[in-house]
């Protein structure tokens, strides 16, 4: 089965209820849209979660938001086939899956484009309010111009 939901900014709770209520197993596909938090810190935190996760009997699509390191510029993320086109995940952590933008994934017969999230134009902002910044939101702002 499928299901949807926004973003969840690291706070998973929902989705563990969500999980509990629907006796879901890692057949059933969570897509997250927008900022799931799970490579927001680039630290040990971010692994804590991750290992949380990897418990959940669900399978976790994130579609990227705009606070949140890309998975293709982070080493330990590998590429694999997942619904008939290319996804990014842990080795580690195989239940959790990020999409690639631009891909049109199979989701049990109906095909949907996955485009990640907004990017940000608040680096000031974040970096007065000693929240991270990630390089990879000016990048893709600078390359989208470009095109």
């Amino acid at each position: 089965m499928i299901y949807i939901t926004g973003d969840t900014h690291g706070d998973f709770s929902r989705i563990e209820k969500f999980c509990d209520e629907y006796s879901t197993t890692q057949a059933d596909t969570m897509i997250i849209l927008g900022d799931a938090g799970i490579n927001y810190n680039l630290n040990e935190r971010d692994i804590e979660l991750k290992e949380e996760l990897a418990q959940l009997p669900i399978t976790l699509f994130c579609v990227h938001g705009n606070h949140e390191e890309r998975p293709y510029l982070i080493d330990s993320y590998e590429e694999k086939i997942w619904n008939e086109e290319l996804a990014y995940f842990e080795e580690k952590y195989p239940n959790i899956l990020f999409a690639a933008d631009g891909e049109i994934y199979d989701f049990e017969g109906k095909k949907s484009i996955v485009i990640g999230g907004a990017y940000s134009v608040d680096k000031h902002y974040r970096l007065r309010g000693n929240m991270p910044w990630l390089e990879s939101d000016l990048t893709l702002i600078a390359g989208i111009l470009k095109n």
